[in-house]
């Protein structure tokens, strides 16, 4: 069976499911034991249904992956009349790549001139451009929020100007004199605060050419790059790093703060949901950690009804209220005084990316038992520049129990 087979026979369950339970309620609203327990186990079809698809789009994604090929197809056509086309020259060439590669793989004793061309200030070699561009793919694919905000390539610090506030009009007599409204202005600073990381390969592992070095190192590099992104750009301070979403001071503002330091309710969402603004709400969405996910897919509405809307089609997010809902396990999960939801619209997440990634060799840190280290660093900041374009849901302070 298909996954758009599955998906149809889940709608099918799914609305089956509702309307049993509106033609099964006495005059009070409520089911017989009987019933409730039909009706659990139509519920948990559609969950098993659930279950099968992502399980399906898994193997899908999985058999994609294996299927990708091992070497670049020939695209000229013969005879094409093509012989005057210059070679790419510089970092770009193909003859740079598979030099950075020797280079790597013999411990950098062997170093061609192509490669002496982008020696870094510290003894190190600048990545090739087509290593960068697959690295910041990596880091797309990984990192929800550098999908939903604004990244911008900077130079240098980026201030970005910011409307305050902005003259108001008013009714006036005739012969009254004229009053006149102040339009203020702000500004926002994106800075550049150091990322890296670095890894130790065996000399045994570096100098086999059977191992595909070169996918290892920028994957799990882009990897560790994203988490460490994603987790600053949801909790940064802004001190050393950028500033997230969930700071006391320049991230979202508190929409709601729940009546319960363990519980989420219904009211609750929906306030959250109209505390943003009605131009923000065109393009929002909710952020949360799976932990939570799992606590508002319990929740109905007054006839018993789920009020989480699961997906129909692949690749698209389940939704609350219409809003489709992300996860990241960054976001922290429900407890006392957390900030556990984000609702809003995230463009306003400004990401600043200053200059390119760096490549480097370590060659003698780690000489004495037989290891070669490389790092990669960036220098990136983040900020919310407008506050008011994401509203947070933060649980209440102190136990449930206390007041």
């Amino acid at each position: 069976m298909t996954i758009f087979e599955l998906r149809e026979n889940r709608n099918k369950a799914w609305d089956a499911a509702k309307a049993f339970v509106e033609t099964k309620r006495d005059k009070d609203g409520l089911l017989s034991d009987e019933d409730a327990k039909t009706y659990a186990e139509m519920e948990k079809k559609v969950c098993n249904y659930t279950a099968e698809i992502e399980r399906m789009e898994q193997m899908n994604a999985m058999d994609a992956r294996l299927a990708k090929p091992t070497s670049t197809p020939i695209t000229e056509k013969p005879m094409s009349g093509n012989d005057d086309v210059k070679p790419k020259t510089g970092r770009a060439s193909d003859t740079y790549r598979a030099d950075m590669l020797k280079a790597l793989r013999s411990n950098f004793r062997n170093v061609s001139n192509v490669l002496q061309e982008g020696v870094d200030s510290d003894g190190g070699y600048l990545v090739p451009e087509e290593y960068d561009s697959r690295l910041i793919q990596s880091l797309t694919e990984e990192n929800i929020l550098r999908k939903l905000g604004t990244t911008i390539t900077t130079s240098g610090e980026r201030k970005i100007n910011i409307a305050a506030s902005t003259p108001a009009a008013a009714w006036i007599d005739e012969g009254e004199a004229l009053t006149f409204g102040d339009a203020t202005f702000s500004q926002i600073n994106l800075d550049a605060h150091k990322l890296h990381v670095a890894v130790k390969v065996t000399e045994e592992l570096l100098y086999d050419n059977a191992f595909g070095l070169e996918n290892y190192i920028i994957t799990q590099f882009a990897k560790a790059l994203a988490n460490a992104e994603e987790d600053a750009f949801f909790n940064g301070d802004g001190e050393g790093k950028p500033l997230g979403i969930f700071a006391d001071k320049g991230g979202g503002e508190i929409g709601v703060t729940a009546a319960s330091a363990t519980a989420i309710t219904a009211d609750e969402i929906i306030n959250l949901v109209y505390s943003l603004k009605r131009p923000y709400r065109k393009n929002a969405k909710f952020i949360m950690n799976d932990n939570t996910v799992a606590v508002l897919r319990k929740l109905k509405d007054g006839n018993g009804a789920y009020l989480w809307q699961p997906s129909m089609q692949a690749g698209e997010a389940d939704r609350l209220f219409g809003y489709p809902v992300l996860t990241s396990p960054y976001v922290p999960t429900i407890a006392a005084g957390k900030p556990v939801i984000a609702f809003g619209d995230f463009s306003y997440y400004n990401i600043g990316d200053r200059g390119t990634r760096s490549f480097a060799e370590l060659k003698e840190l780690f000489a004495g038992n037989g290891m070669i280290g490389f790092v990669a660093k960036e220098r990136v900041d983040g900020k919310l520049i407008l506050p008011e374009a994401v509203k947070i849901l933060k649980m209440k302070a102190g136990t449930s129990s206390g007041s």
